[in-house]
């Protein structure tokens, strides 16, 4: 009634039944900080815009995620100073923020696993 294989089937099914809960998980991450990086692109567009008047769609493909992710820390009335300078110094993300002054301490973040 029983063969000798039957653990190993189970130990099969056990496997293949956490590789699949695993994989249900690892999206739901990934989509939570995909979704988290395009609001942080809306927060700092909407800043830019609200402070200056102008987008900053033409400018923004100048500047990379880190600097983007960095700047948004800043306060309104640094934003365009520190725009110009990162486009025109190059700054990595860590400079960025090393150059703000007055910070806007953000607390709602999706924590990485």
């Amino acid at each position: 009634m029983f063969s000798c294989n039957q653990p190993i089937i189970w130990r099969f099914i056990s496997a293949v039944f956490i590789v699949l809960f695993c994989l249900a998980f690892m999206p739901r991450q990934h989509y939570a900080l995909t979704l988290q990086n395009r609001i942080i692109r809306l927060e700092l567009r909407n800043s830019y815009f609200s402070f200056t008047g102008k987008k900053l769609e033409h400018i923004e493909h100048l500047l990379t995620d880190d600097q983007i992710f960095a700047l948004r820390f800043a306060s309104d009335e640094e934003l365009s100073v520190l725009i110009e300078r990162a486009l025109e110094e190059n700054l990595f993300g860590q400079n960025s923020k090393k150059a703000i002054v007055n910070w806007k301490v953000v607390y709602d973040r999706v924590k990485q696993l």
